[in-house]
């Protein structure tokens, strides 16, 4: 996260500063395919269980 992105966040009043903080969270999951078959996923950057 960059450093203006992280000093506007942390101006913003609780609310705002809640919902953009949500905003910046990143999940990633990949699952391979061949032969047009999916085969088993995996989380790279796994989901906090706040997002849920």
């Amino acid at each position: 996260m960059s450093v203006a992105a992280r000093a506007t966040r942390q101006a913003l009043k609780e609310e705002q500063r809640v919902a953009a903080e949500r905003r910046a969270a990143v999940t990633l999951k990949v699952q391979h395919w061949e032969n047009g078959k999916a085969g088993p996923s995996e989380w790279i950057v796994k989901p906090d269980a706040e997002q849920h």
